[in-house]
């Protein structure tokens, strides 16, 4: 059988006394070793050295009662029993000294004794395991019977054993997940396992989150039902404050995230707070980071890790403690390669990425979303909203098939359910409905397919620079280049780009013109050429 080792403190109150009457007293540490149920065979015993007299009495007293169990006496050197951290430091050099051997010893810590900064540092180092034990409480017995040593009970710290507390925790963070995805009964189970661990993260640091994933995945709506647990459970007791960082432009940007004193610059008519010092004690979701200028990057930095920083045209910091949410559609390894995002605040960010899947990866979960969309469009509409059964088969098999892109993820399933609601005749959604929004869709994605595929071509061609260009232009160079791809020379692609002026023209030099274009955009027909040969 296992050996029993007891560690405790010698109680300089409850255990002390050098007359005989104190034996008439209950005393924890020697009762605990009266009792017929719990054979100590070893007692480390621990004391100030101011009472180690006291201590070394008290382990005469243990001889005579228990002369099978050994008593070692450890001076613990502190000088204030109140003070935590003296204390902890103490018990946890104390706990790194031991050999313990749990294969051969059980091992308890008596809490009974000490004072209360001692008995809190006990429970800390056995939660953790610094010391692998079993708490041990004890108690005195009623007062005419003080010739039993009381009880005592053991408090075993690994949750797990207790059913009762695990299905409590489990309810509790089945409960916070469901409010998580705002009670919908998802089924796909890559999803649920995404946000069962935003669960655990969320309500266990304060670190920040990333939530990255396409336009629509949900990241905006899931940031603000992370905020509302956070704050269920106490976490945060500020706002949220919401931002898209794609809306921060120029001069503004870096007033509108730190705030500015008046007279700052022009216009600057009064003082300005800004939207990281309105997140005080809140959360601050920045949705889009990566869209964020080096400027505003390098400040965001700063507030994150040191809490302060300096609105624009002041020396004088100011502060603000806020809990980070971000979310980009970017990838923002890709962005850090090019010198568009600092890799210092990546890494400050990237603690715990949650990726978001699109709609279409997610189709066992198109059916539960469709009710909850129901029920909110019937919200906004101010009437029951419903849908026969033959037309909601045919949505779900459209909503499921390849053709149906989802291009937008869930803010397209959204706006069909709610353009549906709006049209169903008397709140009921039919068949007809249903293949007037299909058909809706179908040239929406096919629209949003050139568009892409406009995009990807400049993005293949100019990199991050097309980003930089205005809509009007992006449509045309697209074109231009396409026409380029498909030409074998120059004069080729500049004939069928100008086709028409040129029957007005009397020069029709129209490579020259070509030329001319591609060089506004610092490319050559044959740069173009070689990207798509070597694309």
């Amino acid at each position: 059988m296992k050996k029993t080792v007891v560690f405790g403190f010698y109680g300089t109150t409850l255990d002390a006394g050098v007359t005989k009457k104190r034996w008439d007293r209950w005393r924890p540490t020697v009762a605990l070793c009266r009792h017929d149920d719990l054979v100590i065979d070893r007692l480390e015993l621990l004391h100030s050295p101011p009472a180690a007299r006291g201590a070394e009495l008290v382990a005469e007293d243990i001889r005579q009662v228990s002369p099978e169990t050994e008593v070692r006496l450890h001076p613990l050197p502190t000088q204030d029993a109140w003070d935590f951290e003296e204390v902890f430091a103490a018990l946890h050099d104390f706990a790194a000294r031991q050999t313990f051997r749990p294969s051969k010893e059980r091992y308890l810590v008596h809490i009974t004794t000490g004072t209360h900064v001692m008995q809190i540092c006990w429970f800390l180092l056995t939660e953790s395991r610094h010391f692998p034990a079993t708490l041990v409480q004890s108690n005195p017995p009623p007062r005419r019977s003080l010739d039993r040593p009381g009880e005592y009970r053991l408090i075993d710290l690994d949750l797990a054993r207790y059913d009762e507390l695990a299905r409590r925790f489990r309810r509790e963070h089945d409960d916070s997940v469901a409010f998580l995805k705002s009670g919908i009964d998802t089924k796909n189970r890559d999803f649920n396992a995404l946000i069962g661990a935003v669960e655990r993260v969320a309500t266990r640091t304060r670190e920040p989150l990333l939530f990255t994933g396409p336009t629509g995945a949900g990241k905006s709506h899931l940031a603000r039902r992370v905020f509302e647990l956070k704050r269920a459970r106490g976490l945060v007791d500020g706002p949220l404050v919401e931002v898209n960082c794609a809306t921060l432009r120029g001069d503004g940007a870096m007033s509108a995230l730190f705030g500015h004193v008046k007279g700052a610059f022009t216009g600057a008519a009064r003082d300005r707070k800004g939207l990281i010092r309105s997140a005080h004690t809140g959360v601050l979701f920045l949705d889009e980071i990566g869209e964020l200028g080096p400027d505003e990057q390098a400040m965001l930095l700063r507030a994150m890790e040191d809490k302060r920083f300096l609105p624009v045209g002041t020396d004088s910091e100011v502060t603000s403690d806020f809990q980070l949410i971000a979310g980009t559609n970017r990838q923002l390894r890709d962005a850090v390669r090019t010198g568009a995002f600092r890799e210092d605040l990546l890494a400050r960010i990237n603690i715990w990425t949650f990726e978001l899947p699109r709609l279409r990866e997610r189709p066992e979960d198109i059916a539960p979303n469709l009710d909850f969309e129901l029920t909110r469009a019937s919200d906004r509409l101010g009437e029951k909203i419903t849908i026969n059964r033959e037309a909601r088969s045919r949505f779900l098999d459209f909503a499921r098939s390849p053709s149906a892109l989802w291009s937008a993820n869930f803010r397209d399933f959204s706006a069909a359910v709610l353009r549906m609601a709006t049209l169903a005749p008397a709140g009921r959604i039919d068949v007809a409905t249903v293949r007037e929004e299909e058909t809706r869709l179908a040239a929406a994605w096919q629209r949003a397919d050139a568009t892409a595929d406009a995009d990807a071509l400049l993005q293949e061609v100019l990199g991050e620079a097309s980003t930089a260009l205005d809509r009007f232009d992006r449509a045309q160079l697209a074109d231009v280049i396409d026409v380029c791809r498909q030409s074998a020379t120059l004069s080729e692609a500049g004939r069928q780009l100008f086709a028409v002026s040129r029957r007005a023209r009397t020069s029709r030099n129209d490579a020259d013109r070509l030329r001319k274009y591609l060089a506004r955009f610092g490319q050559s027909f044959a740069s173009v050429q070689r990207e798509a040969r070597t694309s």
